[in-house]
């Protein structure tokens, strides 16, 4: 994994905040519950899943938000794996990966293949339900160059206002050039740019009822 590892404080109640961006990775209220507000229902899912589906993530952290989508991929029944690309600037640590998902029971127990590679310096995780690879790099750079295309999409980089160029116009660009045709995106932020930007890129967009302390977010699909 080359690329600045990332540098973490940690609140007494054991959520990681990025020295980087001054933010915390998940919500201090509830952070898997935040996820399947956030991230699941906000794309509709599990209700879309199917053979083959894929999830794209700008941000990937923690692990929280594709270990969320692993347990409800498992539960759907849905055959075959769940596909699954990260693209992240600055990953965590095996320890500091483990420490932060201890926090989640329910998560960290289906989170030993993540981890295992991780502790190994591999970014590519394939068991029978899932198939996953976290991109290392400044994801301006690197979803260019991503061949794929995701049916949905998590937006989960640091705030707008601390980290403006993962939420930039010509990145939100880039995600609708790799989202499947009728493919969504969400995200927790309900900033204007943001909102104007996935606009722009040709999506749909929608303001509705964010979790926890906030008012709303963001939830879009391609036109």
């Amino acid at each position: 994994m080359k690329a600045p590892p990332a540098d973490l404080e940690w609140k007494t109640d054991g959520v990681p905040v990025s020295r980087q961006f001054d933010d915390p990775y998940f919500s201090l209220d509830n952070g898997l519950a935040e996820t399947r507000h956030v991230f699941l229902a906000g794309n509709d899912l599990p209700a879309r899943f199917r053979p083959g589906f894929r999830i794209a993530e700008l941000g990937f952290g923690t692990g929280l938000n594709l270990l969320a989508a692993l347990i409800a991929w498992q539960d759907s029944g849905t055959p075959g794996p769940l596909r699954y690309t990260g693209f992240e600037g600055y990953p965590m640590t095996a320890p500091d990966l483990d420490r932060a998902l201890r926090r989640f029971p329910e998560a960290h127990a289906v989170a030993a293949p993540l981890l295992d590679a991780w502790s190994r310096g591999e970014t590519r995780i394939q068991t029978p339900d899932l198939h996953a690879d976290i991109v290392i790099g400044d994801a301006r750079t690197t979803l260019p160059d991503w061949v794929g295309q995701a049916d949905a999409w998590f937006l989960d980089g640091f705030a707008p206002a601390r980290n403006p160029e993962l939420w930039e116009a010509d990145l939100m660009a880039q995600v609708a050039r790799h989202t499947a045709p009728q493919g969504t995106c969400a995200t927790y932020t309900a900033a204007g740019f943001v909102r104007r930007n996935l606009a722009e890129a040709g999506f749909t967009v929608t303001r509705t009822a964010g979790f926890g302390r906030k008012r709303h977010m963001t939830r879009a699909q391609m036109s």
